[in-house]
């Protein structure tokens, strides 16, 4: 069961939340989402929290990576 992974990274808002929540509504979990930017990492917690979705985060070489469960 592998992962599905959105690379959000370098893209503007409101696309990273937009795609994580096409993901989300996929139906596939858990979700990767890569993003690049603080206040993008901060969106995707947020969307995570407003739609109940447990998430963790962690810093990557190149930005964020949120994990939505």
């Amino acid at each position: 069961n592998r992962m599905k992974t959105v690379d959000a990274r370098g893209l503007s808002c409101p696309e990273p939340v937009m795609l994580t929540d096409e993901a989300v509504k996929s139906g596939k979990r858990p979700i990767k989402v890569l993003v690049s930017e603080p206040h993008q990492k901060m969106n995707i917690e947020k969307y995570a929290k407003d739609h109940d979705i447990s998430f963790t985060t962690e810093a990557t070489e190149d930005g964020f990576a949120v994990m939505l469960g």
